[in-house]
């Protein structure tokens, strides 16, 4: 009898862990996550995937032999809670000046310039099909997976299916294995063939894989959209990517500036675009020395300040905005234009200075970013990030305050912001 009570006790516990009906100090065991891991790939996931069209016989090999994978970060069991304050920083929206380390570019750049001679006839006929400059598809393939040579070992089934299962953002990895069990119903790719990063990520342009069904390119032929092991493939995938997302073909990514005392930092973002000559205009010069291109006087710009006015600034073009879609940063895509300009000129660091900015804890700005919503600002997303509405916000602010206006949040202003 007690033997048949602690079964049933079991076995219950385990369904109301997935239903979240048990406390934290109730948490089932492994085991007990693992089986009931298992029906809901029957009973949840299944039918989900059958509507979209994966075949069963896809499914059932797929799912056959997949475990979850408890090594994986981000992972919130059933009947635990998500951790508080997960991640105060990341390292693209951390310090910019430890994220463009000039040993990496430096090597980066190296690397990037002998692989686009090498690659120099594919990369031209991309630019033809794609209007993507060579130099900035390197640059991203460089970033992403070191031009192909990091190792992607994990079984992005697994991954995808563990994150789906008991992650912060469920919904999202459930689509996304989903695409996965598409992409080997599609013939692409068997499931011990789909390799990708902890995140489940796939192949060198690190594509998730709902951006692999809509993006991945067959360019060398041979009738598979390989982004493992084919560069052709991989390059050209990177560029249909940019391409498809708003890519400008004849314009760059931006120019590092100069901007005049009297030019307030608050007027970045896409949002508030002007033509490049209404910027030359108002005093702000390219830091080369350089006048803007004269193709460029009607073509809109945008102002943009990452650090404020403690860092390098810019006007970028909407391309910096299409190579965001890559991965919504600003320090990101600025490490792409650079690093293309690297590759294509043979450029060295942005001649700005990164002042000692980013090291601020994200629940400190969230607490700026509210005070800043409750006087009427539009801050964007309140999540603890200062993105351009932030940063303009601020410097809004400060000005309005008779502060001198630096469009970046700081420990001075905690108890001023209030």
């Amino acid at each position: 009898m007690p033997i048949i009570r602690k079964t049933i006790k079991g076995v219950l516990g385990a369904a109301l862990i997935s239903l979240g009906l048990l406390a934290p100090a109730e948490a089932a065991s492994k085991a007990e996550v693992e089986k009931t891991f298992r029906a809901w790939i029957d009973n949840d996931l299944w039918p989900a995937a059958q509507k979209t069209g994966v075949s069963e016989r896809t499914f059932r090999a797929a799912m056959q032999g997949v475990a979850l994978n408890w090594d994986l970060p981000d992972l919130v069991p059933p009947g635990s809670k998500p951790k508080k304050d997960q991640a105060q920083s990341q390292a693209e929206f951390s310090s910019p000046g430890a994220y463009f380390s000039e040993k990496r570019l430096q090597g980066l750049a190296g690397t990037g310039s002998r692989l686009a001679k090498t690659h120099a006839a594919t990369l031209r006929r991309i630019e033809q099909r794609f209007g993507v400059p060579g130099e900035i598809v390197v640059a991203v393939w460089g970033r992403e997976s070191g031009f192909g040579s990091a190792k992607i070992p994990y079984s992005a089934v697994e991954v995808l299916a563990t994150k789906a299962f008991m992650s912060t953002r469920k919904d999202m990895f459930r689509k996304e294995l989903i695409a996965a069990l598409h992409i080997v119903d599609g013939g692409d790719r068997t499931v011990d063939q789909l390799k990708g990063s902890w995140a489940g990520a796939l192949g060198q342009p690190q594509f998730m894989p709902t951006s692999f069904l809509q993006y991945a390119v067959d360019f060398d032929g041979d009738g598979v959209r390989d982004i493992w092991g084919s560069v052709p493939d991989s390059l050209a995938s990177i560029a249909n990517y940019l391409a498809k997302k708003g890519w400008q073909a004849g314009r760059g990514w931006g120019y590092e500036v100069s901007i005049p005392a009297g030019v307030s930092c608050a007027q970045e973002g896409p949002d508030l675009a002007k033509p490049i000559s209404a910027w030359a205009s108002s005093g702000i010069t390219r830091i080369s020395g350089k006048g803007f291109p004269s193709g460029e006087a009607k073509a809109s710009g945008m102002m943009l300040v990452p650090a404020g006015t403690h860092g390098p600034e810019f006007i970028v073009t909407p391309n910096f905005y299409v190579l965001k879609e890559y991965n919504n940063s600003d320090l990101y895509a600025l490490f792409i234009g650079n690093l293309g300009d690297r590759i294509a000129y043979g450029s060295g660091s942005f001649k700005g200075a990164w002042g000692d900015v980013g090291k601020m804890l994200r629940s400190d700005v969230l607490a700026m970013q509210k005070a800043l919503v409750a006087k009427g600002y539009d801050v964007g997303k309140v999540d603890g990030l200062p993105g351009y509405k932030t940063r303009r916000s601020l410097g809004d602010w400060q000005a309005k305050s008779g502060l001198t206006a630096t469009c970046y949040p700081d420990a001075s202003l905690k108890t001023k912001l209030r």
